[in-house]
């Protein structure tokens, strides 16, 4: 029984998953409603909302029967903000003293990269590993507002990254562009709203680096062509055709990252204990992150893997953004990417990267 908790940016969340019947408690407090009126996450009124509604949520699990069989806590440790994440830290490292329970970091990419499998163990729990086993080895993509990345797991449970954005994140480059077409926060979702009315081959917009023997990803020179073509326009103009301007935007990132992830699911898995090629292909595909959320991405990559005859896995949309069950199920399902902290001396690391 594993308690987790996320505060890696603007979502307070506790999780407890139990290896026998999977997620049995999911608590999340959201704050993008006071961060909407200022176009974005504000760190430090981040931080003070997780001292706010961290107290409330740890009384509702002490009440609940999830208490009393906890055998391990798991934490965030990184990426995110340093404020945010040295909360639930330090919350984290006081129960697990209190419980007398081992306390374990979590990386927060490790918990996306992991989260497309949730369903996976929740459909049959006792059949997980053979199950897993038979999907892997697993490429995956992760897109969200700080990270666009391809990784793969082998055989092994190891993951590997195979390449990553060279400037803007794709959930960045939607929530500005977003601001650029004055929408409001979060700009992804808004984005995709206003898309569903639109025509996606209305404007032609740039797809990023085009050979596909490079699978790293651009999104900048994308976000400075819409502002250059919004420029042009007039503010009325801007206005009359803005779900076009929605729809073909958003239409470029999703054939970015759909074309990357069908290039290197053309090349086969790479990784290997020797980091040689390895003979083959992969098991799976799958999605994860805030972005993976948007119906018309998951869509589009769900039709290419039936296109290749590979099994296709994205996160549950309550996975996709921050939340604790992901971290919870990373915690058990990856210990040796854990950070075991005996000691209670494990630190935040806000940079912290995939690996």
């Amino acid at each position: 029984m594993i308690l987790a908790i996320e505060s890696s940016c603007d979502e307070t969340a506790l999780a407890v998953f139990d290896p026998a019947r999977g997620l049995t408690l999911e608590l999340v407090h959201s704050q993008i409603a006071l961060h909407e009126r200022y176009g974005g996450v504000v760190p430090d009124l981040a931080t003070r909302e997780h001292l706010r509604n961290l107290p409330p949520l740890l009384r509702r699990l002490r009440e609940s029967a999830h208490w009393s069989g906890l055998t391990a806590v798991a934490v965030t440790h990184g990426p995110g903000l340093a404020g945010c994440l040295a909360i639930g830290l330090a919350a984290a490292k006081a129960l697990a003293l209190e419980r007398r329970v081992p306390l374990l970091g979590v990386n927060h990419l490790r918990g996306h990269a992991w989260s497309p499998f949730i369903a996976v163990h929740e459909a049959e729990p006792a059949a997980f590993a053979s199950r897993l086993d038979a999907l892997l080895p697993h490429l995956g993509l992760i897109v969200s507002g700080g990270n666009t990345l391809l990784f793969e797991i082998d055989r092994a449970r190891r993951l590997t990254v195979l390449s990553s954005t060279r400037d803007d994140a794709a959930g960045e480059a939607l929530d500005k562009g977003a601001k650029l077409l004055g929408l409001g926060y979060p700009g992804g979702p808004l984005i995709e709203q206003r898309a569903a009315a639109g025509r996606p081959d209305a404007y032609r917009f740039p797809r990023g680096i085009q050979p596909n023997d490079d699978l790293s990803f651009s999104f900048s020179g994308l976000k400075t062509s819409l502002r250059y073509l919004v420029e042009k326009l007039s503010t009325d103009e801007v206005t009359a055709r803005r779900d076009d301007l929605c729809a073909s935007y958003q239409q470029a990132v999703i054939d970015a990252l759909v074309k990357k992830t069908a290039a290197a699911l053309d090349r086969g898995p790479y990784a290997d204990s020797t980091g040689s090629p390895q003979e083959g292909s992969y098991a799976s595909v799958g999605v994860s992150g805030g972005v993976a959320n948007n119906v018309a991405l998951r869509t589009a990559l769900a039709a290419m893997a039936r296109e290749k005859g590979i099994p296709f896995h994205a996160a549950q949309p309550r996975h996709t953004g921050d939340n604790a069950g992901m971290i919870a199920f990373a915690a058990w399902c990856d210990p040796a990417g854990c950070a075991r902290d005996d000691r209670f001396a494990l630190t935040i690391q806000p940079s912290l990267a995939l690996s």
